[in-house]
């Protein structure tokens, strides 16, 4: 399953570079072209956004990636406590 999702990442990062590229630099489309290219893009950039963070996700899980240092709830109001003094 986290081939399947690297592979459509890949793909959604691809699509929104392309598309996005298309959007931007494209002189001679049609208005309704450039809201297809446009709509592409930021189809591909949200699917990739999520999909590299269900990867990131599911490397930490598995111990493959460090997890990230994020407070529980309690130790961050005590360092907030402590920053007010």
């Amino acid at each position: 399953m986290t081939k399947l999702i690297a592979i459509i990442n890949v793909i959604a990062w691809a699509g929104f570079w392309a598309f996005g590229y298309i959007a931007v630099t494209s002189e001679d489309l049609t208005e309704s072209q450039l809201v297809v290219a446009a709509i592409l893009a930021f189809a591909g950039l949200i699917t990739g956004v999520l999909a590299y963070m269900k990867l990131v996700r599911n490397s930490e899980a598995s111990g493959y990636a460090k997890g990230t240092n994020q407070l529980n709830t309690e130790a961050r109001n005590r360092a907030q406590e402590e920053w007010e003094k």
